[in-house]
Parts: C-alpha cells; structure tokens; sequence
C-alpha cells in the first residue's frame, strides 16, 4: 500500500480530472468538543461519527486534531481524526471503554488506548485535566498524537508502520489512512461517505470476480453497491445502472470523497466505476486477475462523476 501512504504523507495534491475538478476544501478551527452522542463500533470499525448526512467529525474535533499534530512535526491531523473516527466515531461513541471503563481488548478513551501505553505517553493538552485522563477527549487526542510520532508517524516512509503499531490490523490501517486522505480533501464528509469508504477500504487486496458482490470476491460495480449499502444507501448492481441513477455532478464542480467516477465510451456506454477517495485517487475493483486496489481517478475514458445520498 506504497501508494496510498505517500498520498497521506505527501501533501494530498489536487488534480484535474476530464470533466471535474479535483480540488482541497479548506476549513478552519473548530470550537469546543462536543457533538451528540450516537453508537459507533469503537476498538476497530468506523465510528458513526455522526452518521447520516451530518459531518463525520463533530463540531469542535477538527480544530484538536489540527492542534494536537501541530506537536508532531509532518504528522497530518487527519491521521488523527481517521483514528478517532474509526476507534470511536471522535469520541461520540457509547462502546464500552469510551467514557468508562475499557472495550474487550482493554482499552480506554476517545483514542482507545490501553492504560499502559497511555501513562508512558500521557500528554495533558491546553485545556486538558491534570493529570492526563485517557477519557478526556484533549488529553486522549494530544497522548495520541505523541504516541504516534514516536512511532515515526511524522515521517512518509514510517507512517503506515506507526498506524500498524497504533492497532496490529492491516485493515485498520488501511481504513485509517484511506479516511486520511478523505479528511484532508474535505474536513466535513458526512457519516455516509465515512462508512462506504471504510468498507471499501477494507476490501483492499480482495479478489476481482466478475459478477462478485461478496468479500468473497467484487467487480466494479458489485464493490460500490456493496459499499454504499454498508452506508445504508441502495444503488443498481450494474455500472450503467449506477450512472444513470445520478444525481450527475455538473461539468466543472468539485468532486468529493465517495464521490462515484465513471469510465467508458460515454454516457451510453458506461463500463466501469470506482470510489473516489480524495488526492486524485479512487478504489475500484479493476478487472479479472486484479485485486481491489487504489487507482489513479484520471483516464480519457472517464465520462462523469455522481454523488449518491
């Protein structure tokens, strides 16, 4: 996954894409933590985060997560929201361990780290308790934060390795630095777009199979229904399908992490699809004999972009 780390570490550059604009949204500081409290499936899977069409990361996180990397030199603070989001959807979680007690692997907080680890890198943030609680959502994000650059997480060529020892999974890790790269685009994507990229993104090095629709095996269109179902939207099996199901992105606008790009002749003759994740790059199941993979999003053949919700 050499690709997708040097996505997250190397700036996330914006591209031209044939009839759409690929381009960094911008975004400031938040203001005080706080959100409302939804379930999410703290300790390994994506957190709700909000959920719905609601931005991913609550109000108030965005602004820790850009203070808290702050203190690690080349450590984007999307690596961090990726992290809070999968591990507790930003603290807004009600999984056991997130504001008490531990989750079944002994964890505790919003960062979901085991109280050992967190004593050894317990860091109290401006605004935090004293001492450090793993509960308190700045103390658990600025601990977090020097937790991972000590691991070499400001670096490109550490990262992915920094994340791994963040949690031993190669499907957390490609999850947390595929939301990275969708963070950094676009700061505000919505719990949907969150829970169809996580999926897909744990389906990276599964088998292409034509017709596929399972973990078993996808093609194109079968990863994207699947994807978006895990986001409790429905689409079409077949890309065609998909296209015509809309709604199209007007030529010229911005297109946004899970975002759809199409591929083929034109608009009659639509034959491929992929997920667009943010830094010019999609997830696509491409063809017999490949795995599900990131692609770059450009190509001559592409014929537009839809935007399901």
């Amino acid at each position: 996954m050499g690709k997708l780390v040097s996505a997250v570490a190397l700036g996330f550059f914006a591209l031209m894409i044939g009839v759409v604009v690929v381009a960094a949204a911008a975004a400031g500081p938040g203001s005080a933590v706080g959100g409302t409290p939804t379930q999410s499936s703290a300790g390994g899977g994506p957190g709700s985060g909000g959920g719905g069409t609601e931005p991913a990361i609550p109000p108030g996180w965005l602004g820790l997560y850009q203070r808290a990397a702050a203190t690690c030199p080349g450590l984007s603070w999307s690596v961090l929201a990726a992290i809070g989001t999968v591990e507790s959807g930003s603290g807004q979680s009600n999984a056991p361990g997130v504001r008490s007690g531990v989750n079944p692997a002994g964890a505790e907080g919003p960062m979901q780290i085991e109280p050992a680890t967190f004593a050894a890198y317990a860091t109290v943030g401006p605004g935090g308790i004293r001492p450090a609680s793993p509960y308190d959502p700045v103390d658990a994000v600025y601990t977090a934060s020097a937790l991972l650059c000590a691991d070499g997480a400001g670096a490109a060529s550490s990262l992915r390795n920094a994340v791994a020892d963040y949690n031993h999974s190669d499907s957390y890790v490609d999850t947390v630095l595929t939301l990275a790269i969708s963070f950094q685009q676009d700061p505000s994507a919505p719990g949907t777009v969150v829970a169809a990229l996580s999926f897909a993104a744990r389906q990276l090095g599964t088998p292409y199979v034509w017709g596929g629709t399972t973990a078993a095996g996808f093609d194109c269109s079968g990863l994207v229904q699947a994807a978006y179902r895990a986001a409790g939207i429905l689409l079409p099996r077949v890309a065609q399908d998909q296209f015509d199901a809309g709604p199209e992105i007007a030529a010229g606008s911005l297109v946004a992490p899970g975002d759809l790009l199409f591929f083929g002749i034109g608009p009659s003759g639509v034959d491929h699809v992929g997920l667009y994740v943010g830094a010019g790059e999609m997830i696509d199941a491409p063809h017999s004999g490949a795995l599900v993979r990131f692609d770059g999003a450009d190509g001559s053949q592409l014929v537009g972009a839809t935007r399901p919700g």
